[in-house]
C-alpha cells in the first residue's frame, strides 16, 4: 500500500525546505506555510519515493528528497502521463493532478546532473490543485482515483 513519507514546505522564495511530520493542506494556502501554495495548477508538489530513488542511483549519490524541492514525498507509486486528471488521495486530502514538476536550473545548482536525471519518466514529481481542506501525517495511506469522492 502506497504511503506518505514526507512533507515539506518554504517559507521564503529560494529559502530551505521546512520539514514536519503532520501539516494542514488548504484550497488556499496549500501545504501551510507554503509561500507557493496559493491556488494554481501548481500548488502542490508530490515525489515519487522510488523514482526520487532512481535519480539518485544513476548520480550514484545519495541526496535528500527535499533537494528536490517537492512539498510531499509518497512510496509506492511512479508518476507517469497517465495520471494527469486522476485524484491523488493522502490520508483526508484530494488533490487533483494537473500535469508533471518540470525540473528547473535550481535542481544544476544543487547538484551538478541532477536536473537531467529528474527529466525522464516523470521523475520530477506531479503538480497539483488542493480539491479540499485536510490534516495530513506522515504514514497516511495514499491512492489514486479517477474522480473527486465525498468524505
Amino acid at each position: 500500500m502506497a504511503s506518505l513519507q514526507g512533507i515539506s514546505y518554504k517559507v521564503v522564495r529560494g529559502g530551505p525546505m521546512l520539514e514536519t511530520s503532520n501539516a494542514l493542506v488548504t484550497t488556499t494556502t496549500g501545504v501551510a506555510q507554503d509561500v507557493f501554495g496559493k491556488p494554481s495548477k501548481r500548488q502542490v508538489t508530490v515525489l515519487s519515493a522510488q523514482q526520487w530513488q532512481q535519480t539518485c542511483h544513476e548520480l550514484n549519490i545519495e541526496l535528500p528528497w527535499t533537494t528536490r524541492r517537492a512539498n510531499l514525498l509518497v512510496e509506492g507509486l511512479e508518476f507517469g502521463p497517465q495520471y494527469i486528471g486522476k485524484v491523488l488521495h493522502i490520508g483526508d486530502l484530494q488533490l487533483h493532478i494537473t500535469g508533471e514538476t518540470d525540473p528547473c536550473k535550481k535542481m544544476e545548482m544543487a547538484q551538478p546532473g541532477l536536473e537531467a536525471a529528474l527529466t525522464p519518466n516523470w521523475r520530477g514529481g506531479v503538480t497539483c490543485r488542493v480539491l479540499n481542506d485536510a490534516n495530513i501525517n506522515i504514514g497516511d495511506s495514499v491512492r489514486i482515483t479517477e474522480q473527486l469522492e465525498l468524505i
